[in-house]
């Protein structure tokens, strides 16, 4: 039985609210303007280490960036070099991915799907601006500030 505690529930909910807002952001960037897309849906997982374990490794900011662009070029690379069937690309493409983020110590779990999301898309090299570096800068951002400034955690680690 899972014991909620009142530390327990406060993390919880900053952690919801704080990622429905940074959501929500890129979301009316995405939606409400004409700057593009802001918003992947690895973005989504992402808030669960940035807002609830902010403390991770995983969640450090190095890795958001570079886990989801180097995921996502793979994807990229793959939809448009690699002329294969979709469930061997798909495949391949998420190994390669995983590979390359602990090869670089960039390990982001959540940009893990970036590859699945890009080819299932056929996402062009556009992609990487919008929504990934773009979304990424403005995820950070609001992190940080957040994290460090409003919640008065230490991050980022570093």
């Amino acid at each position: 039985m899972i014991k909620i505690t009142k530390p327990l529930l406060q993390k919880a909910l900053l952690a919801g609210f704080f990622s429905a807002f940074t959501i929500g952001v890129l979301t009316v960037l995405t939606y409400k303007s004409t700057l593009g897309y802001f918003i992947a849906a690895s973005f989504g997982s992402s808030m669960v280490l940035l807002f609830g374990f902010p403390e991770s490794p995983f969640a450090q900011p190095k890795n958001v960036f570079f886990g989801h662009l180097v995921t996502a070029l793979v994807g990229v690379i793959f939809v448009n070099y690699i002329p294969l069937p979709i469930y061997i690309n798909i495949t391949i493409a998420v190994g390669a991915g995983v590979f390359l983020m602990i090869l670089f110590n960039i390990v982001h779990p959540p940009a893990g799907g970036n590859p699945i999301i890009v080819i299932i898309g056929s996402a062009s090299y556009d992609y990487l601006i919008n929504p990934i570096i773009f979304g990424c800068i403005i995820i950070l951002l609001l992190a940080i500030v957040i994290n460090k400034y409003l919640l008065k955690k230490n991050y980022p680690l570093k």
